[in-house]
């Protein structure tokens, strides 16, 4: 298993929502270049950059940022926020995003995201599940919709979709653990999934336990920034997964 550190941008700062509300907001870096440094050298090889103002505009706004670090680190990124047209899907992708991350769109317009699934190929793309009582949420958890999380997943892992991250709407920013049941029933039911946690992880147990059930990745954000695990504790983690 896999840690992906997270950076959620606002005005091209390092923040953390709790539960998604931008009224409970904590900056915690003015420089994400900074932060993502960090996490290079303690040998982390993902990130998860997520541009809130995008999310919230409806369109690509902090790909700067995005440009910025991958221009000066090596990571692997997804990026996601705001990704509503082909024209900002083009941006992500030219300003040096390994991957997108797409979530409302998918729920929202289907038919256009096979269509870029077709185009690019599904593993350019990181697929977002948004969860609320095991139904999809979208629109930055807004609006709840009435589909059910496994047939979400099971549709798009029969267009060629391989990784999706999950988060558990209530779980996430509040540090009191990862929805570890929900995600152990979605991979009984689809073990080939890549499934990669979100939320709630506020500890080393918490990440063993993802690892412990085969999720594939776990996002981390608000527990390194947190100080509840610490950056040589995550990339000791990484290595004993490895070997």
């Amino acid at each position: 298993m896999e840690i992906i550190p997270a950076i959620d941008l606002i005005d091209g700062k390092c923040v953390r929502l709790t539960q998604g509300d931008y009224a409970q907001k904590t900056i915690y870096n003015e420089r994400p270049l900074e932060v993502a440094k960090q996490f290079e050298d303690a040998g982390l090889a993902r990130l998860h950059l997520v541009d809130l103002d995008g999310a919230k505009a409806g369109a690509v706004k902090n790909w700067k940022v995005l440009e910025e670090l991958a221009g000066k680190t090596g990571l692997v990124i997804d990026f996601g926020g705001g990704i509503k047209k082909e024209e900002d899907l083009k941006i992500v992708f030219e300003s040096g995003a390994a991957l997108a991350t797409i979530g409302s769109l998918a729920v929202k317009q289907e038919a256009l995201f096979v269509e870029w699934i077709n185009t690019y190929g599904a593993d350019k793309f990181l697929l977002g599940a948004d969860v609320k009582e095991e139904k999809i949420a979208i629109s930055g958890w807004l609006e709840t919709t009435d589909i059910p999380i496994r047939e979400f997943i099971g549709n798009y892992l029969s267009k060629g979709v391989k990784q999706i991250f999950c988060t558990d709407v209530s779980k996430d920013g509040k540090l009191e653990g990862p929805a570890t049941n929900l995600y152990a029933s979605i991979l009984e039911l689809y073990p080939d999934l890549g499934l990669i946690a979100s939320g709630g992880v506020s500890n080393r147990t918490d990440l063993e336990a993802l690892a412990s059930i085969g999720c594939s990745g776990a996002i981390v954000g608000k527990a390194i920034y947190e100080n509840r695990i610490s950056l040589p504790e995550l990339t000791r983690f990484n290595e004993q997964k490895r070997n």
